[in-house]
């Protein structure tokens, strides 16, 4: 019988279970701090609401979307506590103290039909409760043009 022959002293290995097959879980990457100095920042739009994210058909057609829009100019390393603090400036229910804020990219897919897709948590008051507040915009796949809803709850 022809074959590869195996050496002497290699050791057999356990095969993994089946589950844990395959490369290993990459670290999600951070993304690069920006230099804010030098770096132009980009337009978001944001529409607040309380209790919950407005329903996609609200931004269904272009120049109709929701009245209660903010525009913040910043930038792709923004956390989402850097934009908590700045809801809390225009919107008084997000100031309450056990006011949570939901975060959602509202995009196109590639039918055109608007999409909106959480993203992440934050409690009004951070005190370190929620590991979403370090979230950058780049580390959750912010795209230059989405909209950003938050849910006041």
């Amino acid at each position: 019988m022809a074959g590869v022959a195996e050496p002497q002293n290699r050791q057999a290995r356990p095969i993994p279970p089946p589950q844990s097959r395959g490369p290993p879980p990459l670290a999600r990457p951070r993304s690069e701090p920006v230099d804010r100095e030098k770096t132009c920042p980009l337009l978001l739009r944001v529409f607040t609401k309380i209790g919950g994210h407005h329903p996609q058909e609200d931004f269904a057609v272009r120049g109709k979307e929701p009245k209660d829009e903010v525009q913040i100019y910043t930038w792709k390393d923004a956390t989402l506590r850097e934009l908590t603090d700045l809801v809390k400036e225009v919107a008084p229910a997000a100031r309450k103290r056990d006011a949570k804020l939901s975060f959602a990219f509202v995009y196109p897919d590639k039918n055109g039909h608007f999409v909106v897709r959480p993203v992440g948590m934050t409690h009004s008051h951070g005190n370190g409760r929620r590991m979403d507040d370090h979230q950058t915009l780049a580390d959750l796949s912010f795209q230059i043009g989405d909209y950003l809803s938050v849910a006041i709850i």
